[in-house]
């Protein structure tokens, strides 16, 4: 299992055009083939940072997504609304830690 994470920072004026996107295309993106797990953060203290989580099946299955039509057309809106440069990074777990 993969887990990505990557950090985005919008322009203040352009946030609700993103969580417009974001709500128009997130059934699409957690349904695509091999993403088991979708999630979108907001920084507590910096209102126009954001995160989206998600599992991946395989690096293969986050590249296929990357490769399509429905990531090209969100990213392109996405990174338009940016006031840095976004931080993407890609994990494994290795331990949860029970109680």
């Amino acid at each position: 299992m993969l887990i990505r994470i990557v950090r985005m920072t919008f322009r203040p004026e352009a946030v609700d055009d993103f969580l417009e996107n974001f709500n128009a295309n997130k059934k699409s993106i957690r349904n695509f083939p091999g993403c088991h797990h979708l999630e979108l953060w907001q920084d507590e203290n910096v209102k126009n940072i954001f995160l989206t989580h998600s599992h991946w099946e395989s690096e293969e299955h986050l590249n296929q997504y990357r490769d399509s039509e429905l990531f090209k057309s969100v990213w392109t809106f996405t990174k338009a609304l940016f006031s840095d440069k976004p931080i993407a990074f890609s994990s494994r777990k290795l331990e949860e830690v029970e109680k």
